[in-house]
Protein backbone atom coordinates (compact mmCIF):
# COMPACT_ATOMS: atom_id res chain seq x y z
CA UNK A 1 0.00 0.00 0.00
CA UNK A 2 1.12 3.33 -1.10
CA UNK A 3 0.96 5.70 2.00
CA UNK A 4 0.52 9.63 2.01
CA UNK A 5 3.67 11.62 1.99
CA UNK A 6 3.85 12.67 5.72
CA UNK A 7 2.19 9.49 7.09
CA UNK A 8 5.79 7.77 5.90
CA UNK A 9 8.67 7.30 8.51
CA UNK A 10 10.58 10.60 9.15
CA UNK A 11 14.32 10.12 9.67
CA UNK A 12 14.71 13.50 11.63
CA UNK A 13 12.55 11.71 14.63
CA UNK A 14 14.60 8.38 14.04
CA UNK A 15 11.35 6.40 12.87
CA UNK A 16 11.68 2.76 11.71
CA UNK A 17 8.35 1.42 12.11
CA UNK A 18 7.77 -2.34 13.66
CA UNK A 19 5.97 -4.27 10.98
CA UNK A 20 6.56 -7.92 11.88
CA UNK A 21 3.97 -9.77 14.52
CA UNK A 22 6.51 -11.95 15.55
CA UNK A 23 8.50 -9.83 17.27
CA UNK A 24 6.46 -7.17 18.52
CA UNK A 25 5.03 -10.39 20.38
CA UNK A 26 8.47 -10.97 21.76
CA UNK A 27 8.94 -7.59 23.11
CA UNK A 28 5.47 -7.71 24.56
CA UNK A 29 6.50 -10.60 26.88
CA UNK A 30 5.88 -10.79 30.33
CA UNK A 31 2.62 -8.04 29.84
CA UNK A 32 -0.53 -9.57 31.43
CA UNK A 33 -4.30 -8.35 32.04
CA UNK A 34 -2.66 -6.76 35.83
CA UNK A 35 -0.51 -4.24 34.07
CA UNK A 36 -0.54 -0.73 32.79
CA UNK A 37 1.75 -0.32 30.39
CA UNK A 38 3.21 2.90 28.92
CA UNK A 39 4.60 2.76 25.82
CA UNK A 40 6.43 6.23 23.73
CA UNK A 41 6.52 6.17 19.94
CA UNK A 42 3.60 3.47 18.59
CA UNK A 43 4.11 4.89 15.22
CA UNK A 44 1.49 2.67 13.18
CA UNK A 45 0.39 0.64 16.36
CA UNK A 46 1.84 -2.82 15.59
CA UNK A 47 3.39 -2.86 18.86
CA UNK A 48 0.34 -1.01 20.62
CA UNK A 49 -2.43 -3.54 19.35
CA UNK A 50 -0.04 -6.44 20.99
CA UNK A 51 0.01 -4.49 24.42
CA UNK A 52 -3.54 -3.63 24.40
CA UNK A 53 -4.52 -7.20 23.76
CA UNK A 54 -2.71 -8.13 26.56
CA UNK A 55 -2.42 -5.07 29.27
CA UNK A 56 -5.42 -3.89 31.85
CA UNK A 57 -4.33 -0.56 29.76
CA UNK A 58 -1.89 1.34 27.48
CA UNK A 59 -1.21 4.88 27.53
CA UNK A 60 0.63 5.61 24.26
CA UNK A 61 2.91 8.40 23.58
CA UNK A 62 3.41 9.73 20.46
CA UNK A 63 5.31 12.87 19.04
CA UNK A 64 4.33 12.95 15.11
CA UNK A 65 0.82 13.61 14.83
CA UNK A 66 1.07 12.53 10.88
CA UNK A 67 0.99 8.71 12.38
CA UNK A 68 -2.28 9.51 14.69
CA UNK A 69 -4.61 8.30 11.89
CA UNK A 70 -2.71 5.17 10.91
CA UNK A 71 -2.52 4.43 14.86
CA UNK A 72 -6.49 4.98 15.51
CA UNK A 73 -7.60 3.03 12.93
CA UNK A 74 -5.41 0.27 14.44
CA UNK A 75 -6.36 0.99 17.63
CA UNK A 76 -10.49 0.70 16.47
CA UNK A 77 -11.17 -2.93 18.32
CA UNK A 78 -9.19 -1.67 21.18
CA UNK A 79 -10.70 0.45 23.80
CA UNK A 80 -8.17 0.49 26.31
CA UNK A 81 -5.55 2.94 24.94
CA UNK A 82 -5.26 6.13 25.63
CA UNK A 83 -3.03 7.97 23.23
CA UNK A 84 -1.01 11.37 24.45
CA UNK A 85 0.55 13.91 22.02
CA UNK A 86 4.08 14.55 22.79
CA UNK A 87 7.68 14.92 22.93
CA UNK A 88 8.90 11.83 25.33
CA UNK A 89 11.52 13.61 26.65
CA UNK A 90 9.66 16.34 28.16
CA UNK A 91 6.42 14.52 28.49
CA UNK A 92 5.61 14.41 32.03
CA UNK A 93 4.95 10.47 33.11
CA UNK A 94 4.12 11.11 36.62
CA UNK A 95 0.74 13.06 35.34
CA UNK A 96 -0.87 9.30 33.38
CA UNK A 97 -3.71 8.12 35.15
CA UNK A 98 -3.79 5.45 36.36
CA UNK A 99 -0.05 5.17 36.45
CA UNK A 100 1.68 2.67 34.36
CA UNK A 101 3.76 0.08 35.80
CA UNK A 102 5.63 -1.53 33.03
CA UNK A 103 7.44 0.55 29.95
CA UNK A 104 7.09 -1.45 26.75
CA UNK A 105 8.25 0.07 23.37
CA UNK A 106 10.31 0.18 20.19
CA UNK A 107 12.05 3.22 20.82
CA UNK A 108 12.81 6.00 18.40
CA UNK A 109 16.54 6.01 17.70
CA UNK A 110 16.95 9.45 18.43
CA UNK A 111 15.70 9.48 21.93
CA UNK A 112 16.13 6.02 22.85
CA UNK A 113 19.37 6.65 25.45
CA UNK A 114 18.62 10.33 26.77
CA UNK A 115 15.05 8.79 27.32
CA UNK A 116 15.65 5.52 29.72
CA UNK A 117 17.62 6.79 31.65
CA UNK A 118 15.36 9.68 32.33
CA UNK A 119 12.61 6.89 32.74
CA UNK A 120 14.96 5.25 35.39
CA UNK A 121 16.01 8.51 37.38
CA UNK A 122 12.90 9.73 37.27
CA UNK A 123 9.69 7.37 36.97
CA UNK A 124 10.12 5.15 40.00
CA UNK A 125 6.54 3.61 39.25
CA UNK A 126 8.24 1.90 36.53
CA UNK A 127 9.05 -1.42 37.80
CA UNK A 128 10.52 -2.83 34.67
CA UNK A 129 11.76 -1.88 31.19
CA UNK A 130 11.32 -3.37 27.93
CA UNK A 131 12.51 -2.03 24.81
CA UNK A 132 14.05 -2.26 21.04
CA UNK A 133 16.91 -0.17 20.34
CA UNK A 134 19.83 -0.43 18.41
CA UNK A 135 22.05 -3.46 18.92
CA UNK A 136 24.92 -1.01 19.88
CA UNK A 137 22.87 1.05 22.00
CA UNK A 138 22.19 -2.15 23.83
CA UNK A 139 25.64 -3.04 24.11
CA UNK A 140 26.22 0.13 26.13
CA UNK A 141 23.55 0.15 28.60
CA UNK A 142 24.82 -3.65 29.40
CA UNK A 143 28.49 -3.40 29.15
CA UNK A 144 30.90 -4.46 31.45
CA UNK A 145 33.90 -2.68 33.03
CA UNK A 146 37.53 -2.52 31.03
CA UNK A 147 35.23 -2.71 27.73
CA UNK A 148 34.87 -0.33 24.83
CA UNK A 149 31.10 0.21 25.38
CA UNK A 150 31.51 0.56 29.37
CA UNK A 151 31.10 4.29 29.89
CA UNK A 152 29.26 7.14 32.17
CA UNK A 153 26.02 5.57 30.62
CA UNK A 154 26.28 2.14 31.30
CA UNK A 155 27.15 3.02 35.23
CA UNK A 156 24.18 5.32 35.62
CA UNK A 157 21.92 2.57 33.75
CA UNK A 158 23.53 0.10 35.89
CA UNK A 159 23.02 1.51 39.12
CA UNK A 160 19.04 1.83 38.31
CA UNK A 161 18.05 -1.58 37.03
CA UNK A 162 19.37 -5.21 36.06
CA UNK A 163 19.98 -4.96 32.43
CA UNK A 164 19.80 -8.32 30.10
CA UNK A 165 20.56 -7.89 26.23
CA UNK A 166 17.65 -10.86 25.30
CA UNK A 167 17.30 -10.95 21.72
CA UNK A 168 18.90 -9.50 18.51
CA UNK A 169 16.51 -8.45 15.59
CA UNK A 170 17.02 -8.07 12.37
CA UNK A 171 16.70 -4.76 10.13
CA UNK A 172 14.19 -6.64 8.14
CA UNK A 173 11.06 -6.22 10.69
CA UNK A 174 11.19 -2.48 10.02
CA UNK A 175 10.00 0.29 7.78
CA UNK A 176 11.98 1.33 6.89
CA UNK A 177 14.72 -1.17 7.44
CA UNK A 178 17.67 0.62 9.14
CA UNK A 179 21.50 0.10 8.60
CA UNK A 180 22.10 -2.00 11.73
CA UNK A 181 21.04 -4.69 13.86
CA UNK A 182 18.10 -3.80 17.11
CA UNK A 183 18.28 -5.76 20.09
CA UNK A 184 15.25 -6.24 23.01
CA UNK A 185 16.16 -5.21 26.60
CA UNK A 186 15.17 -6.41 29.54
CA UNK A 187 15.66 -3.74 32.41
CA UNK A 188 14.17 -4.87 36.16
CA UNK A 189 14.32 -1.66 38.41
CA UNK A 190 17.06 -1.70 41.15
CA UNK A 191 16.11 -0.03 44.73
CA UNK A 192 17.17 4.05 44.33
CA UNK A 193 20.62 4.56 45.51
CA UNK A 194 20.61 6.97 47.82
CA UNK A 195 23.33 8.74 46.85
CA UNK A 196 22.69 8.79 43.47
CA UNK A 197 23.15 12.07 42.47
CA UNK A 198 26.44 12.47 43.97
CA UNK A 199 27.41 9.31 42.73
CA UNK A 200 26.37 10.69 39.00
CA UNK A 201 28.39 13.69 39.81
CA UNK A 202 31.41 11.43 40.12
CA UNK A 203 30.69 9.15 37.51
CA UNK A 204 30.56 11.89 34.76
CA UNK A 205 33.53 13.73 35.93
CA UNK A 206 35.53 10.55 36.39
CA UNK A 207 35.11 9.67 32.37
CA UNK A 208 35.95 13.30 31.06
CA UNK A 209 39.02 11.92 29.54
CA UNK A 210 39.01 8.32 29.48
CA UNK A 211 43.29 8.48 28.89
CA UNK A 212 43.78 9.86 32.13
CA UNK A 213 43.79 8.41 35.68
CA UNK A 214 40.62 8.77 37.37
CA UNK A 215 41.89 11.13 39.67
CA UNK A 216 43.20 13.22 37.42
CA UNK A 217 39.88 13.88 36.15
CA UNK A 218 38.58 15.07 39.71
CA UNK A 219 39.20 18.75 41.05
CA UNK A 220 42.96 18.82 42.83
CA UNK A 221 41.21 19.75 46.20
CA UNK A 222 39.79 15.70 46.18
CA UNK A 223 42.42 13.60 44.50
CA UNK A 224 43.87 12.74 47.63
CA UNK A 225 40.37 11.90 49.15
CA UNK A 226 40.02 9.90 45.44
CA UNK A 227 43.50 8.08 46.09
CA UNK A 228 42.58 6.67 49.82
CA UNK A 229 38.99 6.07 48.76
CA UNK A 230 40.51 3.83 45.10
CA UNK A 231 43.45 2.20 47.87
CA UNK A 232 40.34 1.24 50.50
CA UNK A 233 38.62 -0.86 47.76
CA UNK A 234 41.62 -2.53 46.39
CA UNK A 235 42.35 -0.21 43.32
CA UNK A 236 45.51 1.78 43.02
CA UNK A 237 46.61 4.60 42.37
CA UNK A 238 46.84 4.38 38.08
CA UNK A 239 43.17 3.26 37.78
CA UNK A 240 41.18 4.22 34.99
CA UNK A 241 37.53 5.45 35.59
CA UNK A 242 36.48 2.12 33.08
CA UNK A 243 38.11 0.13 36.09
CA UNK A 244 35.70 0.24 38.31
CA UNK A 245 32.10 -1.19 39.14
CA UNK A 246 29.04 0.88 39.30
CA UNK A 247 28.66 0.43 43.07
CA UNK A 248 32.47 1.26 43.15
CA UNK A 249 31.31 4.89 42.09
CA UNK A 250 28.98 4.41 45.07
CA UNK A 251 31.32 4.07 47.69
CA UNK A 252 33.93 6.18 46.34
CA UNK A 253 31.35 8.98 46.38
CA UNK A 254 30.74 8.74 49.91
CA UNK A 255 33.82 8.55 51.32
CA UNK A 256 34.71 12.47 49.25
CA UNK A 257 34.01 15.34 51.88
CA UNK A 258 34.19 18.02 48.68
CA UNK A 259 31.72 18.04 45.41
CA UNK A 260 32.78 17.00 42.46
Amino acid sequence: MCRPEKERPKKRLGQHFLIDPNTARIVARGVTDNDVVLEVGPGRGALTTVLAERAKLVHAVELDPDVLPALHVALKPHRNVLVSEGDALAFDYASLNPRPNKFIANLPYNVASPLVLKLLEEADFLSELRFMVQIEVARRMAATRSTKDYGAYAILVQLLAEVRVEHRVSSNVFDPPPNVWSAVVAMKRREFPEDYDRTKELVLASFKSRRKRLINNLPEALREEALDALRALGYGPGARAEELRPEDFVAVSRLLSGVV
